[in-house]
């Protein structure tokens, strides 16, 4: 793309949402100049979760995550805190005993001390700087079926055996800042089993006065993205009251039925398709506006995504930058509506 772009991303959307990226350290160490100038809203990729900034009991690592957050703080950006509870990339030791031995549902309490502890250490760290927190992830079932409602494989699932354990992880949040908005974040909302099933744990929250504040929608989305489902999980999630965020945004070139196929180059068509669908996903942003506070990007640029390593080795090309860090065709759809 050989047009130049006066400003960036967060200017053209300043009277909209906040536009974000998730970074890391290493990010900042050539990136810097364009996270500025593209963004005013940050979250840290993996350094404020569980197993980075609590890796083993009573030990806490925060110079990653204070890294990314002097970078915001410094550069007078919003900071998003990802994430408090989450059954992945969190030690083992948070749910056995003292021999090793795993929590039962007679251990609950036991589990409730120690989230307590963590989430109190975490968020009171970072009170009145970082404005809201995902202090609950990816706690729904993927299954189709009705009755399997939270995702039973999550320890903390398997020791509380209810939602209480997010009862709880909102409560304590609350209790550490009690000005920060509060976020279920979670993946595939756009599908519709799912999404009824988030909607049904959002309105027992809200129900129980659970302070529950908003729902993040991580929309790790491809080329087959329909976007008039993420219009209904935008409707129906801010029908309860909360403000919707997208997340974790990026645009897989790949179709989902195309594992293990990969490209060194991105053929024109799948880039055209790309293009236009963050054409169509802002758009629809714009016009909800109203019901939308925040859309953060999950990384900087494409040759960094998690997605070039995840669910397999490949280049992606999920992003609005390039690995030279120039915008690409689909940074003019999503800036360049005036007049639209």
């Amino acid at each position: 793309m050989d047009k130049k772009i006066k400003s960036g991303i967060a200017d053209a959307y300043k009277n909209y949402f906040n536009i974000g990226a998730a970074i890391n350290p290493e990010l900042l160490s050539f990136g810097s100049e364009l996270i500025r100038t593209e963004f005013n809203s940050i979250t840290c990729e993996n350094e404020m979760k569980f197993s980075s900034v609590h890796p083993t009991p009573g030990k806490y690592t925060f110079d990653r995550a204070d890294t990314v957050f002097n970078f915001a703080l410094s550069n007078n950006m919003k900071m998003r805190g990802h994430t408090l509870v989450w059954h992945n990339q969190t030690g083992s030791w948070l749910f056995e005993n003292d021999n090793g031995e795993k929590l039962g549902k007679t251990d609950k309490e036991i589990l409730y001390s120690r989230m307590k502890e963590h989430i109190h250490m975490v968020v009171k760290r970072y009170a009145g700087k970082v404005y809201c927190w995902d202090v609950v992830n990816e706690a729904i079932s993927d299954s189709d079926s009705e009755n399997e409602y939270l995702r039973t494989d999550s320890p903390y699932y398997q020791i509380s055996e209810s939602e209480e354990y997010i009862e709880k992880a909102f409560a304590y949040a609350h209790e550490a800042d009690s000005d920060a908005l509060l976020f279920y974040n979670d993946y595939s909302t756009e599908v519709p089993a799912k999404r009824e099933k988030i909607y049904r744990l959002l309105k027992s929250l809200i129900n129980k006065g659970v302070p529950v504040h908003g729902i993040g929608l991580q929309a790790h989305y491809n080329i087959c993205c329909d976007v008039n489902e993420l219009r209904k999980s935008i409707d129906l999630f801010s029908s309860l009251g909360l403000t919707v965020q997208i997340t974790e945004l990026d645009i897989s070139v790949y179709k989902p039925d195309e594992r293990g196929m990969s490209f060194s180059e991105p053929p024109a068509d799948r880039i055209n398709s790309q293009t236009e669908l963050y054409g169509e996903i802002f758009a629809l942003l714009r016009e909800k506006k109203d019901k939308i506070s925040g859309v953060t990007f999950w990384g900087l640029t494409d040759n960094t995504s998690w997605l070039n390593t995840f669910p397999e080795k490949r280049n992606d090309y999920p992003l609005l930058f390039d690995a030279n860090q120039k915008p690409k065709e689909a940074y003019g759809k999503v800036v360049d509506f005036a007049g639209k």
